[in-house]
């Protein structure tokens, strides 16, 4: 073989490895190149649509996190009025102790110190949380008749006070679910209510209407609540306080903004 005839035989080689390579890959159509534009085109768009909806989720984020701290200052303050409400209380209970240990003319000298501490009882009931009001109200009164008509003894009227104040105390920690009657647009009736410490009364009426309790101008009221979301909030409080669970974190409506 000489080189010449090589020569032919490795350029129809080289021909034939060139066209296997042509058969393998055919050129890329402008339909294909036009569609695969448009495809990016299609992706670049919803990606810019995804950031934008991450943009205003985060606005909404740092919208929502400002109104909770708002909220949270808001309650800040209504706890420190609470812990107020709970040092008079205490200093009741210091004013008890004082005239008991003074009581040495007789059982004469409490009645006045009795009768004021009804009263100062009577004003703490009327500005506390609307939970039962009517019946603390009533227990205050007809501890003022018996003291007033000697129908019960100072001492004994001294310690009946006493541990209406307790009571009082104790409400201020306790949650639970009970059964009360409100004043509901005008109308009286029977309800359930979850009490939240000495903070918040929540209610929900057996036709599963749901609302709070709400101090406006120094009155307090109940009303109902329309946003569906708020009522999801309230029917998932009592159905935990109803199964015990006293722990936890809830979202619910805050009356201090009503």
């Amino acid at each position: 073989m000489n080189m010449n005839a090589v020569t032919k035989f490795k350029s129809g080689a080289i021909t034939m490895a060139l066209g296997g390579l042509l058969n393998i890959s055919p050129p890329v159509s402008a339909d294909t190149l036009e569609n695969l534009a448009q495809t990016l085109i299609s992706m670049r768009g919803e990606v810019e649509e995804l950031q934008s909806q991450l943009d205003m989720e985060k606005q909404s984020h740092r919208t929502r996190m400002d109104a909770l701290s708002s909220q949270m200052a808001d309650l800040s303050v209504d706890n420190q009025r609470q812990e107020v409400a709970m040092e008079k209380l205490q200093q009741t209970l210091v004013k008890y102790e004082e005239a008991s240990a003074q009581a040495k003319s007789g059982d004469e000298v409490l009645v006045p110190v009795v009768l004021a501490a009804l009263d100062d009882l009577k004003q703490y009931v009327q500005d506390s949380l609307p939970f039962k009001t009517e019946e603390r109200l009533a227990g205050l009164s007809e501890l003022r008749t018996q003291v007033e008509t000697r129908l019960l003894s100072p001492k004994k009227a001294a310690n009946r006070v006493w541990s209406f104040v307790e009571d009082e105390i104790r409400l201020t920690r306790e949650n639970g679910v009970y059964s009360q009657t409100i004043n509901l647009g005008g109308e009286q009736r029977l309800v359930d209510v979850a009490k939240l410490g000495s903070m918040f009364l929540y209610f929900q009426a057996n036709d599963n209407h749901y609302g709070m309790a709400i101090k406006q101008t120094g009155t307090w009221r109940f009303v109902e609540l329309k946003n569906q979301e708020e009522k999801e909030q309230i029917a998932l409080l009592f159905d935990s306080l109803r199964k015990q669970i006293r722990q936890g974190y809830f979202e619910l409506p805050n009356p201090l903004e009503s």
